[in-house]
This record gives C-alpha cells, sequence and structure tokens, in this order.
C-alpha cells in the first residue's frame, strides 16, 4: 500500500503541473483571441487545428497513449480555449444525440454553444443569417452514399465548407426491456432499418419496424409501451436512461458518415487540403472527358465526382467534384483555367483541411 500511495502522490503531483500548463495555455490562446478580435478574424481557424493535430500525432510517436486519444484531449482542451474568447456558435441537423450532434461535438467539443435544427436548410440559414457562426450538415454515407438534399444546397448559398469530419456511425438497440426476446416494435429512422437489415432479420424477424423522423425521436418519445426499442447512437441511450441490449448492430462495419462544416471563411492551406467545386457544362460527345483532361495533365486527383440534376432545366445536371488540392496551389489553379473553359457554370465550394 505503501508503493501505491507513492504512486498516486506522484500522479497527484503531475496533475499540478498540467493544470498550471493548461491555464499558461488558455491565458496564451486568450492573447491570441483578443487580437484576432481586433483584426476581425474568426476564432476557430480549421488549418491552425489541423497543423496542431498533425504535430501532436508526430509527437507522440513513442507515446504509449493512442493518438485518438490525444486527439480527443486535445479537442476539449482547444473547446475550452474557444470558449474564452468569442464562443462561436455551431448549427447542426437536430434534434440531440443524433449522429450529426456527435460529429459537431468530435468537431468542435463540449465547450461551445450548440444551436439545433429542423433540416438541412435551417442549418444553411442559421449560418446565413449570422445567427450561428458554423454549421454541420451531413454530405456522404460510404454504405448509403451521398445526401443529396445537401449537394442541392450548396448550387444557391453563398457559404464556404471550411472543414469535414469523419464520424463511425455505430447503431445500438435500446429499451427499457430487458432482453431482446421480449420485442414487438422497433423505432429508428427508416435509413437506420437500411443499415441494419440483416441483424434485424436475424434477431428481431417478427418485431415490427416503425420509421420515425429521427434516432433521437425513436430514442425519446416511443419508449413508454412495454416491448418498444429503438435503434440510436449511445449517447441517445445515456440522454433518456435507456438499457442497451445490443451494439454495433449496423450491417457493415465500415459504416462511416462525412459531416461538412460550413461557415463564411477562407481557409489557409496547411499542406494537406482538399477543394470541392461543383460546375456545369454543355450537353455534347466528349464533354466530361475534355473536363477530367486538365486535372490529369496538372496531377491533381479526384476523390469523388457526383451527379445531380438542375432544378431549373430538365436533362442539365450539376457535377461535385472533391480534389486533392488547395485553391492556391498553382496546379488547382490551373487545372480549373483548363476547366472553366468547357463550362457555364462553375463555383469553388472551398478548400480545406483533410479529416480523419
Amino acid at each position: 500500500m505503501s508503493e501505491l500511495k507513492m504512486l498516486r502522490k506522484k500522479i497527484d503531483q503531475i496533475d499540478r503541473k498540467i493544470l498550471g500548463l493548461l491555464n499558461e495555455r488558455a491565458k496564451v490562446t486568450l492573447n491570441i483571441g483578443n487580437l484576432k478580435s481586433k483584426k476581425t478574424k474568426p476564432s476557430f481557424s480549421p488549418d491552425r487545428e489541423a497543423q496542431i493535430y498533425e504535430r501532436l500525432i508526430k509527437a507522440n510517436k513513442r507515446g504509449l497513449l493512442k493518438d485518438s486519444t490525444i486527439k480527443a484531449i486535445y479537442r476539449e482542451i482547444m473547446s475550452g480555449s474557444l470558449s474564452l474568447q468569442n464562443p462561436p456558435k455551431i448549427a447542426y441537423l437536430g434534434p440531440e444525440a443524433t449522429f450529426a450532434h456527435i460529429a459537431a461535438l468530435k468537431k468542435f467539443g463540449k465547450s461551445l454553444k450548440y444551436v439545433k435544427c429542423d433540416s438541412i436548410a435551417d442549418v444553411f440559414t442559421e449560418v446565413e443569417r449570422d445567427r450561428a457562426d458554423y454549421g454541420v450538415v451531413p454530405i456522404e454515407n460510404s454504405t448509403e452514399g451521398a445526401v443529396n438534399y445537401t449537394l442541392d444546397m450548396f448550387i444557391d448559398s453563398e457559404l464556404k465548407i471550411c472543414s469535414e469530419a469523419y464520424l463511425p456511425i455505430k447503431h445500438t438497440l435500446m429499451s427499457r426491456s430487458k432482453k431482446v426476446s421480449s420485442i414487438e416494435r422497433v423505432y429508428s429512422h427508416q435509413q437506420v432499418f437500411a443499415q441494419c437489415r440483416r441483424w434485424l432479420e436475424t434477431n428481431l424477424p417478427q418485431a415490427k419496424l416503425i420509421p420515425v423522423a429521427s434516432t433521437t425521436d425513436a430514442a425519446g418519445r416511443y419508449m413508454g409501451h412495454r416491448g418498444s426499442a429503438a435503434i440510436a447512437s449511445e449517447l441517445a441511450a445515456e440522454r433518456y436512461n435507456l438499457k442497451i441490449l445490443a451494439r454495433s448492430i449496423e450491417d457493415s462495419p465500415h459504416n462511416i458518415t462525412r459531416f461538412l462544416i460550413i461557415g463564411k471563411q477562407e481557409v489557409q492551406p496547411t499542406g494537406r487540403d482538399k477543394t470541392s467545386i461543383v460546375f456545369s457544362m454543355r450537353d455534347r460527345v466528349g464533354a466530361l472527358h475534355d473536363v477530367l483532361v486538365p486535372f490529369k495533365r496538372n496531377n491533381i486527383n479526384l476523390t469523388k465526382i457526383e451527379s445531380r440534376p438542375s432544378k431549373k432545366k430538365p436533362w442539365k445536371y450539376y457535377f461535385f467534384v472533391d480534389l486533392q488540392s488547395h485553391i492556391e496551389n498553382k496546379a488547382a489553379k490551373q487545372a480549373l483555367r483548363g476547366l472553366q473553359r468547357y463550362c457555364i457554370y462553375l463555383k469553388v465550394l472551398g478548400s480545406y483541411p483533410i479529416g480523419q
């Protein structure tokens, strides 16, 4: 016990040093915030955030803690520092405890102010009207594909993509009941049922699947009846004090949703950046080939190509493209100049650090 007491005493001493350094760091970030406010610069810098994470992970090569743990710790440290300045408000597709809410917390930490919205359009509106500084919207899922409504919003909106976040989607079966065998009805979002189809057919073949507006609605509004269960996030189970009956019931172990952070600021290059654009072109033989040649010629990798029908003219399409480069890169500028020759519409949606 004496050895245990000595080790605990040593931890207490280290904690005091860490606490002192954290407060010292907070004072420096507060000074930075004051300088930014004088120059009317936003307090949140996606490029700086990416550089901090990259530097810490490189420095942690021989450390005992996992890189993901280091990143989670510093996410909250930076969130706390932002809250001392002019804390940004973050709009997200609500309600609370949805995966969009979790993605927002993963990106910005728990110390900032969050605004839940009823629709993707509302998230854009909150940021456009300065009622929120940033918005978090889903853009694509690894199993279900693109979120078309988000793509469509970018056609008319002047907001920029400032950053991105990837969230592994883990679906959880929860209830007030104690056994899976007692479940007669399951509530969740329609897409969630699609992502958990095989598990449900194997484990709850007789249960009635009832679609609702969101996974949080499923956990919060429909659990008063015996034999009812919801599929939602673990955060929802914690929020509504529900028993977890089964974890990770999604059919694909690689179920990941990509979220975009939208705002009004331009983001500086970091060396590991992505640019999103949207364009349309005249319908002719070889048109798509011609618009892709400038990227090949300038050695720029494309990570996404998605087409959407125009809402203004039938059989006219917009093409959404992600390319691995910052818009300020010389090769990217040359590629876009070459692309523009063939376009009747071209818009840069933003350059931002590649997410993890």
